[in-house]
């Protein structure tokens, strides 16, 4: 398989076509393992995308969800910056990537762009993620986009396997670096 050019993934909203690309790892025991969600059927994956569709009609809009695309292989993975809190400028970022592009670097670009996005067009002052502490691949991609590990939440999550602790990393704005050039992100038109 060749090395996918990461600069050339962008981020688009969701549209309700996207559903049954995002299903193919939706569905899957292993892209779910440590989530409050799936495996999903074909209705809860469709309703997933319907809900990030009509996110960007909400006012005040407090979620920002796109699907990662690359000109070549099309939809890789889905993004989402969630505001948890306006008026300290808090937001909150996840990722999905399909299996077929773990370990290619698409998860972390996925997070730098939703990063990106908060800093320099939500003018957030805060950006957090949480990961289940047995999922070290999200760690360390947190990790590698500057995120400062905070510590870890008791019993936050119920998932199938029971209770699940969450790890907390930010990344605050006197650490971001603002980066220049284009946007690789959308808005619906």
């Amino acid at each position: 398989m060749n090395a996918l050019d990461l600069s050339k993934i962008t981020l688009r909203p969701f549209q309700q076509g996207d559903w049954p690309r995002i299903h193919e790892w939706a569905s899957l025991e292993i892209s779910c393992r440590y989530q409050p969600w799936g495996p999903n059927t074909a209705p809860e994956t469709e309703a997933f995308v319907a809900a990030a569709v009509e996110s960007w009609t909400a006012d005040p809009q407090l979620r920002f969800a796109w699907v990662a695309v690359q000109p070549v292989t099309g939809v890789l993975g889905i993004g989402e910056l969630n505001i948890r809190q306006v008026l300290w400028k808090r937001g909150e970022i996840s990722y999905s990537v399909h299996p077929d592009y773990w370990g290619q670097g698409v998860a972390s670009e996925i997070a730098w762009l939703l990063c990106q996005f908060g800093f320099e067009e939500l003018d957030l002052e805060r950006v957090e993620a949480t990961c289940d502490p047995r999922n070290s691949a999200s760690g360390a991609v947190l990790k590698r986009i500057g995120m400062t590990y905070e510590g870890t939440l008791r019993r936050t999550v119920l998932i199938r396997s029971g209770w699940r602790d969450s790890k907390i990393h930010s990344l605050t704005r006197p650490e971001w670096t603002p980066v220049g050039g284009p946007p690789r992100w959308t808005r619906p038109t």
